[in-house]
């Protein structure tokens, strides 16, 4: 079997209801549908999500490195050969998303080869994992309307809010009106996207002090060394890296430094392979780890999923796996659902993540 053509379709879906935070706003799901076509027919799929205002990706940049770095390097390449693929894909820094969608097209193939779900060449270690739902920037009293419905709709009891807003007290009342809400049994985290200085994300969490949140997420710039190292030496609940740790190598780094004490793996931007060398590294340590969300389509969401219940460390939390649902639309041939507050794996050769192709011709931006 051998890599025959790549493909990279843009597309663009609108969300019904846009996605605010401190680094950025998302209207439109504009990602890049990643196609590996083997000669034997088999077809590996995966969804890349640029982040221009997190890690510089565009679509036309994850387009350009697929189509005319990637792809000639790797054709005629054995797929199963994913060390070789690796080390070529290797010799051009960053472009994670375009990096981590080649990776997870890769685990599809060779699930569809061989008639192995990727979960279980993962590990298997579950069949579902428990939702997070992402609250954006809204007034206290909508978040809380939000979280409820969620609540009710879908079963779920994790909540991961936007904050990093200034003033202070606008994300502080949202995280006392939730609190009061939602009751202590819910749980409840922050994730600043960069938005304070540590100074500042101490100041919540001293005003915060009491609500029983669980984790702050990257509270400021990574590049706030020296304060970064004191809140997170400061701080009651765990600091966890998320843009600061795209790589297995950068995790590291934060975590060595003290620049965090915990971590956010994402496979939209590191695919299956790094976020087994990441997730090998934080349980190493000792070190809890969260399935973040790239504000993911339910492509993106089922490949989360797939990795996040292979093993035991990455199903602990609840996954970030829910806001596909502020979509209009989506590519997936079979929507996703969730029940009593989780997703399930899909029991089938591969990710699972077959495309619906009425949707793609009317989404794709190319034709």
């Amino acid at each position: 079997m051998k890599i025959e053509r790549i493909e990279a379709i843009p597309y663009s879906i609108p969300y019904s209801k846009p996605l605010e935070f401190a680094s950025g706003r998302v209207s439109d799901a504009e990602h890049v549908l990643i196609r590996i076509h083997t000669d034997d027919g088999v077809v590996g799929t995966a969804d890349a999500p640029p982040r221009p205002f997190t890690y510089g990706e565009t679509q036309d940049s994850i387009i350009s490195v697929i189509t005319k770095i990637f792809s000639p390097a790797v054709t005629g390449l054995d797929p199963m050969n994913r060390g070789k693929i690796h080390q070529i894909l290797a010799r051009t820094i960053h472009n994670q998303a375009a990096k981590g969608s080649f990776d997870i097209a890769l685990w599809d193939i060779i699930g569809k080869a061989t008639g192995t779900p990727v979960n279980r060449l993962l590990g298997g270690f579950t069949d579902s994992m428990e939702v997070s739902h992402m609250l954006g920037f809204q007034p206290a009293q909508q978040l809380l309307d939000e979280a409820l419905r969620f609540q009710d709709e879908y079963g779920i009891n994790t909540f991961k809010l936007k904050v990093g807003r200034r003033p202070l007290s606008l994300d502080i009342e949202a995280c006392r009106v939730l609190r009061a809400g939602l009751g202590p049994d819910t749980e409840l985290y922050l994730d600043a996207n960069r938005g304070w200085t540590a100074n500042e994300a101490l100041e919540v969490l001293r005003r915060t002090d009491g609500l029983g949140l669980s984790l702050l997420e990257e509270p400021c710039d990574a590049k706030e060394a020296m304060s970064r190292r004191r809140l997170v030496e400061k701080s009651p609940i765990p600091v966890v890296g998320d843009e600061s740790v795209p790589t297995a190598g950068d995790a590291s780094r934060e975590l060595l430094s003290g620049g965090c004490n915990a971590i956010s793996i994402k496979t939209a931007r590191s695919g299956f392979t790094e976020a087994q060398q990441i997730l090998g590294l934080c349980t190493g340590l000792g070190v809890d780890v969260v399935m973040g969300n790239q504000i993911d389509t339910q492509l993106g969401t089922i490949a989360t999923v797939t990795f996040g219940a292979a093993y035991e460390a990455t199903s602990r939390r609840a996954g970030e796996l829910s806001n596909f649902l502020d979509m209009s639309d989506d590519l997936l041939a079979e929507p996703i659902a969730i029940q009593d507050g989780r997703i399930g794996v899909r029991d089938v050769p591969g990710v699972g993540a077959d495309i619906d192709e009425d949707k793609l011709a009317r989404y794709r931006q190319d034709k």
